[in-house]
């Protein structure tokens, strides 16, 4: 509740000052242009939704995919944690908005550079809260699995597997926020459809609106991949979220 009215005052203020600035409406569009955009030029948001989304999806899925694996693979094995990790850490600091263009020139302007994009951005916070949580398992339970005799994958599955659930839904959740500006970057760089894409056309146009509109749909679907993350964390997890009673 409170950030709804938090929202409606900034909405408010938003739509206050750009009717009484006199700015103009291709520098800054109110609120109700953006809506009256969006209900416009609603076909052309949904075309180019779906293809953003496709790219967000499936990026994140394979993200998902090799992230878990790399996680699991640098948990088993102390000399590729220690001879990766720091490769891992280094390639965040590649400035991907140079490597996006060069992406899109050497894979073609189809579903592939977005995808591999979007794997790239989401990687990184999937595997480290991941890997960390692995490695930070309870050692009291792992000295009890190992007087139960428990093997080593009897040890990931029961102990930690549960334990790193949590931080795997996080970084989820932050690739998820990092996903959207990943797939827009991408079709920036090249592409013939998408919001991104959109957003780029609309603005030389002047059609400001329709750009923030563009975002308005980016937004609310990145908000939409968050809340069922969360709500897939609290039924695949429900250790993670204690109920919440009076404090005795």
């Amino acid at each position: 509740m409170l950030a709804a009215l938090i929202l409606l005052a900034v909405l408010g203020g938003w739509q206050a000052y750009a009717g009484l600035s006199g700015i103009d409406e291709f520098l800054l569009p109110s609120p109700t242009d953006v809506l009256n955009a969006a209900w416009d030029d609603r076909g052309l948001l949904w075309d180019n939704f779906r293809v953003t989304a496709e790219e967000m999806g499936v990026g994140l899925v394979v993200s998902l995919v090799l992230g878990v694996g790399l996680a699991l693979l640098l948990h088993r094995s102390g000399a590729l944690r220690r001879g990766l990790y720091p490769l891992l850490i280094a390639s965040q600091t590649v400035p991907i908005v140079l490597v996006a263009p060069l992406l899109a020139a050497w894979l073609g302007y189809d579903l592939g550079p977005k995808l591999v994009i979007v794997a790239l951005v989401c990687f990184f916070p999937i595997v480290v809260p991941t890997l960390d949580a692995l490695s930070s398992t309870d050692p009291g339970q792992r000295k009890l699995m190992a007087g139960l005799g428990a093997s080593r994958w009897q040890l990931l599955r029961f102990v930690e597997a549960p334990a790193a659930l949590p931080a795997l839904f996080t970084g989820l959740r932050l690739a998820v926020a990092v996903a959207a500006i990943a797939a827009v970057l991408a079709e920036t760089a090249g592409s013939e459809s998408g919001l991104g894409h959109l957003m780029t056309q609309s603005i030389p146009q002047l059609e400001t609106a329709r750009a923030f509109a563009a975002v308005v749909v980016l937004s609310l679907f990145s908000v939409s991949l968050y809340a069922a993350l969360t709500l897939a964390e609290r039924r695949v997890a429900p250790w993670a979220h204690p109920p919440k009673g009076p404090v005795l």
